[in-house]
Formats: structure tokens, C-alpha cells, sequence
């Protein structure tokens, strides 16, 4: 375990405004559609609360759990869906919300899938895209922040399941 607080990269009051942004352009963006949030377990679930408050529209939302990365700090590149969504998803428009977007294996596999089972659109929001390491290309509709190379913690991303309770995002040095 590690026993130092990670580095701020992201403090709490900049995600707190970039959240209160990109909920504006969201709201303008999904008027008049049927509006599913889809958060990507566990580690957007944080983002996602605060997200879908900074919407002014009436959603709902479902949950999906998959794995690329098992208890490493570097992707499998195999995919599994450990928990499937409850509802069907024919006629909404799906807001994919992820805490990070790193390879891209996992959001590629997981917008292939959910594309075959027709909603009317697919929009995928990321609160931090990591671009240098991308392996599979995938469009982002909304980004929070770009963040360099490191391993980032906090705010619903985790290190071995620890450290998603802090408010900000850090890089944790000492892997």
C-alpha cells in the first residue's frame, strides 16, 4: 500500500467547473431526445453523479460493468462484461460516461456492442482523455481534460481499488 497522497494533476474546484460546462453543452445538445446515461463501472460513477445533476433535462440512467484491465496498471486488451445494462436501449440516445479514455480497447469494444442493439444515437462523454496512449481510435463527443502519461488517481479512479474517494485527480508516482 501506499502511504503518500498522490500529486493534485486535477484539482476539486476545476473538475467542479468543468463539470458545470460540459452539463451545458450537454443539456443544449440532447433537447427533445430521449436521454440515457450509461456510466462504465466503477470508476465514472463519480463523474457521472456530478454530471447528470449539471444536466438540465430529464434522463435516466443504467449502469455497465467491464474489465480490460484486471488488477494491473496496464490493459489486458481483453474485454469482459462483468455486468450488462437492465433495460433495453432501442430508441434512446446513449451518453456513454467514462472516467478515463487510455487504449481505447475497452470504449471501442463497449460502443461496438451497444451500437448492434439500436439506439437512435451513441455520444460518448470522458472526463479525462490520456491520447498518447491510444491503441483503438474512438471519437469523443465531450472531454473534461487531457491529461499527459501518468497514473492518474481520485475521483473515481482507483489503484487496486483504493484511492477513488479522493475529491481531486493525482498522479500516483510510487508503482
Amino acid at each position: 500500500m501506499v502511504e503518500q497522497l498522490p500529486k493534485v494533476l486535477i484539482s476539486e474546484e476545476e473538475i467542479a467547473g468543468r463539470i458545470a460546462e460540459l452539463g451545458a453543452q450537454i443539456t443544449e445538445d440532447f433537447k427533445g431526445k430521449n436521454l440515457l446515461m450509461v456510466s462504465v463501472l466503477k470508476g465514472s460513477v463519480v463523474f457521472m453523479s456530478d454530471l447528470m445533476r449539471a444536466i438540465n433535462l430529464p434522463l435516466r440512467i443504467d449502469f455497465m460493468s467491464v474489465s480490460s484491465y484486471g488488477s494491473g496498471v496496464k490493459t489486458s486488451g481483453v474485454v469482459k462484461i462483468l455486468q450488462d445494462l437492465d433495460h433495453p436501449i432501442e430508441g434512446y440516445d446513449l451518453l456513454i460516461v467514462e472516467d478515463i479514455l487510455d487504449s481505447g480497447v475497452t470504449l471501442g469494444y463497449l460502443t461496438g456492442i451497444l451500437r448492434s442493439r439500436n439506439p437512435n444515437s451513441i455520444k460518448l462523454v470522458t472526463l479525462l482523455d490520456k491520447p498518447e496512449r491510444r491503441q483503438v481510435e474512438v471519437e469523443t463527443d465531450y472531454v473534461g481534460f487531457t491529461i499527459p502519461d501518468e497514473f492518474v488517481v481520485g475521483y473515481g479512479l482507483d489503484f487496486d481499488e483504493q484511492y477513488r474517494n479522493l475529491p481531486y485527480v493525482g498522479v500516483l508516482n510510487a508503482i
